[in-house]
């Protein structure tokens, strides 16, 4: 395999070396609701910001001043990331898209995979952001609920424009306005994660299962079905089910999706909740159909045709990995070169070709064609309008209703 290089228009094929599902971004620890959702999770503060669109909101608070920046000076970038969520090249060890980086703009990257919780990693970080300390970290990605945390604490620098230009122009519609950013004006997502219905035709006798309610009620599926111990995606599927928009629900549908769920629950319908570790038992069958995060579709499919998925014709929820800089970073400036560095197309494919999850940059398809066609027209990387259309996000949670809502779906997982 040859490396990429910055003047290529293409870069080769990366299927020898992309990650497995067993492993990777997506594994346990990634997706546990005991850890990443736990007291300490809830215990932080939650605030509102005011909609608006891009160019970024105005805000107060989470800024730096201008000498607090040494990327002028000081030619180089530290970025923590998860494990696995980054092109690789032909040695295993370096990082194609970083070296482009590098030797286009002279700023070198320490890149570093130490998140594999969300609670965990904030733990290691909390204290110095709470002091207005450098965390060592010019630029991290979290998911969705807790960047918002961190962005309604104050806790991350509102991102400069002007050194943004690829990512302002290429973000595409559907992540440009979450409730929680609306206006971007403090992060940019990584990715999309995508949650669908999958199952195993072998398993389901070739039948089709793509909803939510077959999951729940078809006895021919009983004890061969799983859910995941994610609340916002089992809920938020379970909600768009029963006719209820995950933006807007109530406090009753909140609970009457519970209840749908523990039903379930009590009739041994639902096998278990699990984090990543459904994938295994879905290849072999004994998980017949499930709740699944859409990267580990694909990659399972590579490896074993019976695996499909479905969209439900009542929707499917979508979170997002993004990129944020934190308070008394260094290095803001090239940090936020960085974050528009990956919003060029031929980088983003690249990106693309290796995570297998949804890619956050319009333009990409000529050049994900280039390596490898079938992902560019696989709507689980590359959304088409009408599968955008039928993507729903979790809307944000006050600390009221977080605390309320994640205690009843312990309940549920300790049942």
């Amino acid at each position: 395999m040859q490396e990429y290089e910055p003047g290529r228009r293409t870069a080769p094929r990366p299927a020898a070396v992309r990650r497995g599902p067993a492993g990777g971004r997506g594994a346990l620890t990634r997706r546990s609701l005991l850890r990443a959702s736990g007291a300490g999770a809830l215990a932080l503060g939650l605030g509102a910001l005011s909609a608006c669109g891009i160019p970024p909101a105005k805000r107060d608070g989470g800024g730096a001043a201008a000498s607090d920046d040494h990327s002028g000076r000081e030619k180089r970038v530290t970025f923590s990331n998860w494990t696995e969520y980054m092109d690789i090249g032909e040695d295993g060890r370096r990082h194609p898209t970083l070296d482009a980086f590098t030797e286009r703009t002279g700023i070198t990257v320490k890149y570093t995979e130490d998140i594999n919780d969300n609670v965990e990693f904030f733990g290691k970080v909390r204290p110095q952001l709470a002091a207005g300390q450098d965390t060592g970290r010019d630029l991290l990605v979290v998911t969705d609920w807790l960047a918002a945390r961190i962005i309604r604490l104050g806790w991350a620098q509102k991102l400069d424009p002007a050194n943004l230009p690829h990512a302002f122009a290429n973000l595409t519609a559907q992540f440009r306005a979450p409730d929680w950013d609306p206006g971007r004006a403090y992060s940019y997502p990584w990715s999309g994660i995508p949650t669908v219905i999958a199952y195993n035709a072998r398993a389901t006798g070739g039948r089709t299962v793509d909803s939510v309610t077959q999951l729940l009620d078809d006895p021919r599926l009983k004890g061969r079905v799983s859910f995941l111990s994610e609340m916002r995606d089992s809920v938020g599927m379970t909600l768009l089910d029963m006719g209820r928009d995950p933006a807007s629900f109530t406090d009753a549908d909140y609970g009457e999706a519970i209840a749908r769920l523990q039903d379930g629950v009590d009739r041994k319908q639902i096998r278990r909740f699990t984090g990543n570790d459904y994938t295994a038992d879905l290849s072999k069958g004994d998980i017949a159909a499930c709740v699944a995060w859409a990267g580990d579709i694909v990659q399972l499919q590579a490896d074993n045709p019976d695996i499909k998925y479905a969209i439900p014709d009542a929707g499917y929820v979508t979170a997002t990995d993004n990129l944020l800089v934190p308070v008394k970073a260094r290095h803001k400036t090239n940090a936020e070169r960085l974050i528009d560095h990956y919003y060029q197309p031929r980088v983003a494919a690249r990106l693309a070709a290796y995570i297998n999850y949804v890619c956050p940059v319009d333009g990409v398809a000529a050049e994900l064609a280039a390596i490898d066609p079938a992902m560019a027209s696989n709507t689980l990387i590359l959304p088409d309008e009408r599968t955008t259309a039928r993507s729903h996000a979790f809307r944000s949670l006050d600390p009221d209703e977080e605390t309320a809502y994640e205690e009843k779906f312990a309940t549920l997982l300790g049942a």
